[in-house]
């Protein structure tokens, strides 16, 4: 059994641990377990062996996620329409003091780079996480991956690679995301097509995530005609008792939509240049429900 010192070791790891997880699998619960399995680990652990309490949380939790991924992967699980990863409450507070490096995680978190992440292999996702996310030195990344350090470094590669031709660029400045966010939903929201033509890049992509639980669009919409004239739409027949919040998800500014008190739907918007260039939409409710709705 875990000692009350033992416990507060993991603890003061935890939010690494479902950093390094929640970035492997891009779902909340998973991660969650992942985490929980961890803390088993841990508290069954001959202390003797561990020299490094962080190195060793880290490296379970990694291989526990790669398990997890691999077992998503096998199951060849379908999705009803485009998917999105689960949302995931972002408040780095006092825990990272350096700018640059809260813009780095915040960008390894965020839903486009979640997105082109799954195309990634187990390994792969795991070597660019723990380097990109979080700036593990190659020769620790491949003692928690038991390979080889020139492996490790050719999938770190291969890994940014993919990442960096597929990412789109986006707006990090969460002053500006908010502005802008603020300014899309009093168009939407007043039915304001022209206003929201005006905010919208000409190639805005709008999608959306429903995984056949509510309504959404099955495919991506494209062009800022078609994504505008859907949201005017969605305005104008309405959402009964409709009101929403602000909060920081994966990263950056998002909205939570409430109806009747309940989370109903989550908008989190990529800008660049002044202009929106893509609308995230999450409205599977299973993907909601760790959302807090006051």
């Amino acid at each position: 059994m875990a000692t009350d010192t033992e416990t507060d070791i993991f603890e003061e790891h935890r939010p690494v641990l479902m950093g390094v997880a929640y970035r492997m699998l891009g779902r909340v619960a998973d991660a969650e377990d992942v985490v929980q399995e961890a803390w088993l680990r841990w508290s069954a652990a001959d202390r003797s062996e561990v020299r490094e309490p962080r190195a060793y949380l880290v490296r379970v939790t990694t291989r526990l996620a790669i398990d997890r991924l691999r077992q998503v992967k096998a199951r060849g699980e379908t999705y009803v329409g485009p998917w999105l990863p689960e949302p995931y409450a972002t408040d780095f507070g006092d825990t990272v003091p350096d700018t640059a490096e809260q813009a780095v995680l915040a960008d390894s978190v965020s839903l486009a780079v979640l997105v082109v992440m799954e195309s990634l292999s187990p390994l792969e996702r795991a070597v660019f996480v723990l380097r990109e996310a979080f700036g593990y030195p190659y020769a620790d990344i491949a003692a928690m991956l038991d390979r080889g350090e020139p492996a490790v470094r050719q999938l770190a590669g291969r890994a940014r690679r993919h990442v960096e031709e597929r990412r789109p660029r986006y707006e990090v400045d969460p002053v500006r995301r908010r502005d802008l966010t603020e300014r899309f939903l009093a168009a939407a929201g007043g039915g304001d097509l022209e206003g929201l033509m005006s905010l919208l890049a000409p190639d805005v992509r709008l999608v959306g995530d429903s995984g056949g639980k509510s309504k959404a669009p099955l495919r991506v919409l494209e062009s800022a005609d078609h994504v505008g004239r859907f949201l005017v739409g969605v305005a104008q027949r309405g959402v009964p008792d409709i009101t929403w919040r602000f909060l920081e998800l994966n990263g950056g500014p998002a909205v939570l939509v409430l109806s009747g008190g309940k989370p109903d739907s989550v908008f989190q918007l990529d800008i660049l240049d002044g202009r929106i260039q893509s609308v995230y939409v999450i409205r599977n409710p299973d993907k909601l429900r760790a959302l807090p709705a006051a």
